[in-house]
């Protein structure tokens, strides 16, 4: 609660301020006389007027009772009160409650006295969960008795249209979610029917005969479907478990109708073009949990439908908008009057680099894959994402974004980058035998394979683990390290969603080198920037891949000169003469 200045005959006294968009004057109306003797001989002084103090007079109470008000003190408000109701606890119980008002701030306004009442202007920001800050700018009148400035209370206290019998509500509506869009503005979500399988704890017999059910038809972690069971007691009612769309229910319903305690229910949801269709990435939205509650603020509640991971939660503000709303007034009659109007915000949509007919036959590609595994397609002219899948999908780590592995074979590229930077050329001699030791470290190639004596081009094109380890002692770590940070490991980027990009700890000696050069030791990557890395290959320039249009702006480095023709040659002898063979 803030305060400015007060005025009393005259006299202005100082008192404490905080910044505010308007001044308030707080002044005291008095009449005072003085008078001054026109004759200079009169020995004794006037008599000097006390001091006016800021707490004198109706001003202290006013500050006492707002800053009770805004602490919720209603003991406190009671006793300031003359002749308070006798539901007075109550009226402000329904008055916070009806708006759902999480706290409340007020700064006092002005004070005037008229004899023995006064009347005390303030403002007050209400902060309504769900809705945001309403301001408002009310009155407290004041009457002395037995000595004491008291509040006389009114409803209009509260609101000055308030009267006594009214019932303070509200409403609220969110606006539709916007759509996320791909590169070419074609939708990637729609509102569509799904499924809710789900299970009520008061009839669930066998937990564990439930969870094994979901775990064999839906592929759910039993554990963790024992685990929500148990946590919700044996109350009746439906705890939804997972959403599926209506084909997948027609396979699995008669496998899960019989288990007691399994149930289904049909609801609309936000939808992506096909089951799975880039699951991992556009996310999905829910029923907000506690957690998201306390990291997106006042402005959602309890029931909110919100991102739960993904594109969905990242830009959550972009695509949800605002709520819009209503404060209401409503009399005895039934009579209703609008006393605020939150205006609310429309979504904006997001749109993606993702291709949907990329990323549909990345989809494809990885269906028929049993094992952990990931897929990224990358514009190796600008670093867009343009297809990105994880599997498994009902395990929420997305590989391709966030974890992080030893890339293996896939650094040669950088390794050869740097050969090439050094003066090495593709038809220059390297060796390849089926071991190699450095410092009693043994190193060999996939399944024993021994080239003899070859070319670098030859030892690229078949993933030559020992020629490289070879001629890594030509390189050193630290022009490693140097085509490492060209390709952009160790650089922070921001695609969109969190992913840790690559890192090329220095190698300490030269077995951790030889392992440094073939990808394996403490280098680590994610698939996403392994992406990036073949994209730099490509066009010359390591770009910083992202997955929203507006993130086009992030760090880039050239290989070094002379090195992008050779390279490119290279890859391709991957595919034409090598190891990436069909």
């Amino acid at each position: 609660m803030r305060r400015t200045s007060w005025r009393e005959s005259g006299l202005e006294v100082s008192a404490a301020r905080g910044t505010s968009s308007r001044g308030w004057n707080v002044t005291i109306s008095a009449a005072v006389a003085l008078f001054l003797s026109a004759c200079a001989s009169v020995p004794d002084r006037p008599a000097e007027r006390p001091a006016v103090r800021p707490t004198d007079g109706p001003v202290a109470e006013a500050e006492a009772y707002l800053r009770a008000w805004e602490a919720g003190d209603l003991s406190a408000l009671r006793s300031a009160v003359a002749g308070a109701p006798a539901d007075f606890d109550a009226q402000h119980q329904r008055f916070r409650d009806g708006l759902r008002i999480v706290s409340s701030r007020f700064e006092l306004g002005n004070v005037e006295r008229d004899g023995e009442s006064a009347k005390a202007t303030f403002r007050a920001v209400h902060v309504l969960r769900g809705l945001g800050d309403w301001e408002m700018e009310g009155t407290l009148p004041f009457v002395r008795r037995e000595g004491r400035w008291r509040v006389r209370w009114t409803p209009a206290v509260l609101h000055p249209e308030a009267r006594e019998g009214d019932r303070f509500s509200r409403t609220r509506t969110w606006p539709e979610r916007a759509a996320l869009l791909d590169s070419r503005g074609e939708p990637l979500t729609h509102v569509g029917e799904v499924i809710s399988i789900g299970v009520d704890p008061s009839r669930v017999r066998n937990r564990a005969a439930v969870a094994t059910a979901l775990q064999q038809q839906l592929d759910m972690d039993p554990a963790r479907v024992e685990k929500t069971i148990a946590a919700a007691g044996t109350a009746e009612r439906f705890l939804p478990l997972i959403d599926v769309r209506p084909e997948r229910y027609q396979q699995v319903r008669p496998a899960l109708a019989p288990v007691p305690g399994i149930f289904f229910r049909k609801k609309t949801a936000r939808l992506s073009p096909a089951e799975g269709f880039a699951s991992h990435t556009l996310g999905r939205v829910g029923e907000v949990t506690a957690e998201l509650l306390t990291q997106l603020g006042t402005l959602y509640q309890p029931g909110d439908i919100v991102g739960l991971s993904g594109l969905e939660r990242a830009f959550e503000p972009q695509l949800a908008g605002a709520p819009s709303g209503e404060v209401v007034l409503t009399r005895a009659s039934g009579e209703t009057q609008v006393l605020f109007r939150f205006e609310g915000k429309e979504g904006t949509p997001l749109t993606t680099t993702l291709r949907r007919d990329l990323q549909a036959a990345a989809e494809a590609v990885l269906d028929s894959v049993l094992q952990p595994a990931a897929l990224v397609a990358v514009d190796s002219g600008t670093g867009a994402v343009l297809a990105i899948a994880s599997r498994p999908l009902s395990q929420p780590l997305h590989r391709a974004l966030t974890g992080r592995y030893p890339p293996g074979s896939t650094f040669k590229v950088v390794t050869t980058e740097a050969l090439l930077a050094r003066g090495m050329e593709a038809d220059a001699p390297a060796s390849c035998p089926a071991t190699v030791a450095v410092k009693g470290k043994s190193f060999r190639n996939f399944e024993g394979e021994e080239l003899g004596v070859t070319t670098l081009r030859g030892a690229f094109a078949h993933s030559c683990n020992t020629a490289y380890v070879l001629l890594s002692a030509t390189l050193g770590g630290g022009a490693l390290g140097e085509a490492a940070r060209r390709f952009g490991f160790d650089v922070t980027y921001h695609p969109g969603l969190p992913s840790p990009g690559g890192s090329f700890p220095a190698p300490k000696d030269s077995v951790e080198l030889a392992a440094a050069a073939i990808g394996q030791g403490r280098v680590l990557a994610t698939p996403l920037h392994l992406a990036s890395v073949a994209a730099a290959a490509e066009s010359g320039r390591w770009r910083a891949p992202y997955l929203v249009t507006d993130l086009d702006d992030g760090p880039s480095a050239s290989l070094a000169d002379g090195t992008r023709g050779p390279l490119r040659a290279l890859m391709r002898a991957v595919v034409t003469e090598g190891s990436g063979r069909a």
